[in-house]
C-alpha cells in the first residue's frame, strides 16, 4: 500500500501531530469480522474484547480475571452453577440496554454446532444458561469447572435484539459484521474492505466501566507491505506497527520513536505427525527434538526478540508446570531418519532452514516444502493429515484449552487436566517446541498510556491518551 495511501486513510495530512487524538494502529490484514462467534484473527478478537464490545470478565496484567461487564460472580456450593451479576446502565450504540438475554444469546449461539464458533469445545460443559431477569445470568455445568472458564474473558457479548433474527448457520454472513453496534469504549463509524476500520470515543460509557477513552479516534489501517508499513511508521503516518526483528535497532534510533517488546501467547513448533512413519516411532521424534538448537534460532533468527523453549506453555502463565524432557537421548541414535518439513511461504525460510542444517549435521535429512497458507492447512488439519512434520504458530489462551487441539494435530489425544498434558508433551514429543515470541511493535511517543503483555496490544487502548 503506498504511503499516499495510507495519508488518504488517515483523513489528515501528513504528520502524526496534525492527528491530534486519532491513532492509527496498522495491521497486516484486514479485520475480517467484528463478530467474535466466527473471527480467527487475532487482532479483530482483541478489537472486539478491548475496542467495540464487553467480555463478562476481563484478564488483569498478571492474567487474574476482573469484573468488566459482569461486576460480580458467585459459585454454588458444588461449584456446578456460576453466577454473573451484570452491571447496569450500559447501552449499545443505538440506545438499547446490555442485559442478561443478550450474555444468554451469545452463549447459546457459542454452543451451536451450526455457528462454528472457534472455541466452542470449551463450552462442553455447559448445560445451559439461564437469564431469571435482567442484571442476572446463572451457568449450568454438568462438572464443576477448576476455575472461572478462560473463553468467558474473550468471547465479546453481542446484541441479541439485533442478531437473534438471524439463521444460527448465516452468522458469518450477518449484516452486522461489517457495521456492528457494540457496547464498548470506542463505536464503530466505518470500514472500507482491506483498507481500514474506524472506531471513535464512545461517549455514553459508562463511568462504573471507564467512562469514555482518551483518544477521539483509533484507526486500524491495513498495511500487508513490512517495508510500507515501516516506512509510514518512520515518516509519522502511523503510531503504532509491527516491525521485524531486523528492523528494531533502526527504528529505536529515531527520537520521534520507541520499540515495544512484550510476551506473547503465541509458541512456535515442529508439530510431529505421529500417525505414520517416520514419527509413529517415539525415538524419532526425540531424536529431532534433541537435535535442534533453540537458543540459535532465538539469537539468529529473531535476534533475541523470542524466548527458547520446550514446552508449549510459556513459564509466566498461570497453570504452566515445569517439566524436563527425557535424559539421554541420543540425536545419531537410530536408522537413518529423512522427512518432509512443510512450512508456509514463498520466500527463503530461515528458520527452516536453520533447523534443517542443525538436523543434517547429525545425518537426518529433512526436505523443506513451501506451501501457499491455504494448501498449508489442507495438509496438516485435512481429514488426511498428509504431512511428517510442520511448522506452526500456535496462539494461546491463558486456560491452556490450546494443548488439546496442539496434540491432536499431531494425532494424540491431550488429558483435559492441563498439568497432566503438559507431562503429555514432555514424555511422548507431539511436537519439538521451539521457542516462545515476543511481540514487537514500533510506536510513535506522542502515544502514552500504552502497556502491551501477555494479553496482546489493545488491553489498555481505553486509558491511551495523546501528548500536546
Amino acid at each position: 500500500m503506498p504511503l499516499i495511501v495510507l495519508v488518504a486513510l488517515a483523513g489528515c495530512q501528513p504528520g502524526a501531530a496534525r492527528r491530534r487524538a486519532t491513532v492509527l494502529f496498522a495491521s497486516g490484514a484486514d479485520l475480517q469480522s467484528m463478530n467474535p462467534l466466527v473471527t480467527l484473527h487475532p487482532l479483530a478478537r482483541q478489537v472486539q474484547r478491548y475496542v467495540l464490545l464487553t467480555t463478562l470478565a476481563r484478564y488483569d496484567s498478571a492474567l487474574v480475571p476482573q469484573p468488566y461487564l459482569a461486576r460480580a460472580w458467585a459459585w454454588s456450593p458444588d461449584r456446578r452453577t456460576l453466577t454473573f451479576h451484570l452491571q447496569s446502565g450500559v447501552p449499545w450504540n443505538d440506545g438499547v440496554p446490555t442485559t442478561a438475554r443478550d450474555v444468554r444469546w451469545t452463549l447459546d449461539a457459542a454452543r451451536d454446532p451450526k455457528v462454528g464458533y472457534p472455541r466452542a469445545a470449551e463450552l462442553a460443559a455447559l448445560e445451559r444458561v439461564e437469564a431469571p431477569d435482567d442484571s442476572t445470568v446463572a451457568l449450568h455445568f454438568t462438572a464443576p469447572p477448576p476455575r472461572l472458564p478462560d473463553v468467558l474473558t474473550d468471547l465479546a457479548i453481542l446484541p441479541a435484539h439485533l442478531l437473534d433474527t438471524v439463521p444460527p448457520d448465516q452468522l458469518r454472513r450477518a449484516a452486522w459484521n461489517e457495521a456492528p453496534v457494540g457496547n464498548g469504549p470506542f463505536r464503530f463509524v466505518a470500514h472500507e474492505p482491506n483498507r481500514r476500520w474506524v472506531f471513535a470515543a464512545n461517549p455514553a460509557f459508562p463511568r462504573a466501566l471507564g467512562g469514555p477513552p482518551r483518544l477521539e479516534r483509533l484507526i486500524v489501517v491495513v498495511v500487508d507491505e513490512p517495508a510500507t508499513k515501516l516506512a509510514a511508521l518512520t515518516a509519522g503516518e502511523l503510531d503504532f506497527a509491527g516491525i521485524q526483528p531486523a528492523h528494531a535497532t533502526y527504528v529505536a534510533r529515531d527520537p520521534a520513536l520507541t520499540v515495544l517488546s512484550y510476551p506473547l501467547l503465541l509458541t512456535y513448533a515442529i508439530a510431529f505427525n505421529t500417525r505414520r512413519a517416520p514419527f509413529d516411532a517415539l525415538s524419532a521424534r526425540r531424536r529431532v527434538d534433541a537435535a535442534i538448537d533453540r537458543r540459535e534460532i532465538v539469537d539468529g533468527y529473531l535476534y533475541g526478540f523470542g524466548t527458547p523453549a520446550r514446552s508449549p506453555v510459556p513459564p509466566d502463565v498461570p497453570g504452566y508446570v515445569p517439566v524436563s524432557p527425557v535424559p539421554g537421548t541420543s540425536v545419531a541414535a537410530g536408522p537413518p531418519l529423512r522427512f518432509e518439513l512443510l512450512t508456509v511461504g514463498s520466500g527463503e525460510a530461515p528458520l527452516e532452514q536453520m533447523v534443517q542444517a542443525r538436523l543434517r549435521a547429525v545425518g537426518i535429512a529433512a526436505t523443506i516444502r513451501q506451501l501457499e497458507l491455504g494448501a498449508f492447512l489442507g495438509r496438516v488439519y485435512g481429514p488426511t493429515h498428509d504431512f511428517d512434520a510442520a511448522v506452526l504458530g500456535v496462539p494461546g489462551d491463558a486456560g491452556l484449552a490450546y494443548l488439546g487441539p496442539l496434540a491432536a494435530v499431531a494425532g494424540l489425544e491431550a488429558p483435559p487436566d492441563p498439568a497432566a498434558a503438559q507431562r503429555l508433551f514432555a514424555d511422548s514429543v507431539p511436537v519439538a517446541v521451539l521457542y516462545h515470541a515476543r511481540g514487537l511493535q514500533g510506536m510513535n511517543r506522542r502515544v502514552r498510556g500504552v502497556t502491551m503483555d501477555l494479553r496482546g496490544e489493545l488491553p489498555t487502548v481505553h486509558d491511551w491518551w495523546v501528548a500536546p
